[in-house]
């Protein structure tokens, strides 16, 4: 009988039938590479360096920043190499490992995004309890649990996806996802069905906090135009980057179960990377042309 060990590396499927245009996809996915780290690299310094932006809503921004370069770590130098390479493998514990982080940087995206809608709602809707609810030790406390509760949800997931005996060794998709590798599986465990299931039902629960904080922020906006002026300028920033986030996982989510096996190969291609491509640049791009405090620490360092 087949066991875990018997795989010791998977097949990449995606790459096969672009040999002619692989330099050319190097130098766009290079490129790309190098513009999230740029964005992302001067919302995160820019808000270290000045302390006047040590305020929760830039510390949450900065740690959203600074999941975009994690997550975006785990797919772009692993795809980046197979371009230029024959063979497009990856070892067990390297699949396991690029599947852990591509799904707790999603997941954390989202519990940030939560943190920065209860800082908005807290901050509108009741300012005057603000300096003492948003505290730095409770800030603190706040990112920890962003970044440890994620991971330790998607760790689980990756323990229980490694337990399973796997029949097979292809994974029809350009990187690893958990997923996918555990339709591998010979069989199907309990685990492998109540995990995964509480951990959508966990973010999807973030889902309802922040539908509900919007509705306290819009109806607490509308009888004040200061309220206003403040919800246009951080809350919009804020709704944009959670549809970038959610509209990206969920394009990617349904079409990886319901996709069409006649859809060209690069059209896969690229709903596989959107997620790791359109909300890495969107959200620190949005953030930087729209915060006033942002657009001037820039225009003070350049000008």
């Amino acid at each position: 009988m087949d066991n875990v060990s018997v795989v010791t590396v998977f097949t990449l499927s995606g790459l096969s039938g672009i040999a002619n245009y692989k330099i050319t996809i190097f130098i766009f996915t290079l490129l790309c590479y190098c513009v999230i780290w740029l964005v992302n690299l001067t919302i995160i310094v820019t808000v270290i360096v000045d302390k006047s932006l040590h305020e929760p809503m830039y510390i949450f921004l900065c740690n959203l920043c600074f999941n975009g370069l994690y997550g975006t770590a785990a797919f772009y130098p692993k795809f980046l190499y197979d371009l230029l390479s024959t063979t497009h493998v990856i070892s067990y514990a390297g699949c396991l490992l690029q599947g852990l982080m591509v799904h707790s940087s999603i997941c954390t995206d989202f519990s940030l995004l939560a943190l920065m809608a209860y800082d908005r709602y807290v901050a509108i809707c009741r300012p005057l309890v603000y300096h003492s609810l948003m505290t730095t030790q409770r800030v603190c406390i706040f990112v920890f649990f962003a970044w440890i509760t994620p991971f330790s949800l998607i760790l689980m997931s990756t323990i229980t996806t490694a337990t399973s005996r796997l029949c097979g060794s292809h994974i029809p998709r350009i990187y690893c996802i958990n997923w996918l590798i555990s339709n591998l599986a010979c069989s199907a465990s309990v685990a492998t069905i109540i995990i995964p299931a509480f951990n959508y039902t966990f973010y999807f629960g973030h889902a309802v906090f922040v539908f509900w904080s919007y509705v306290h922020l819009i109806k607490t906006c509308q009888s004040s135009k200061e309220n206003w002026n403040k919800f246009m300028q951080t809350c919009v920033p804020h709704l944009f980057s959670l549809a970038v986030v959610v509209v990206s996982f969920l394009f990617d989510m349904l079409y990886m179960r319901f996709g069409s096996k006649e859809i060209p190969q690069s059209f896969e291609n690229f709903m596989a990377m959107e997620i790791l491509f359109i909300p890495p640049i969107i959200n620190p791009l949005m953030y930087g042309f729209k915060l006033t405090k942002i657009r001037k620490r820039k225009c003070e360092l350049h000008c």
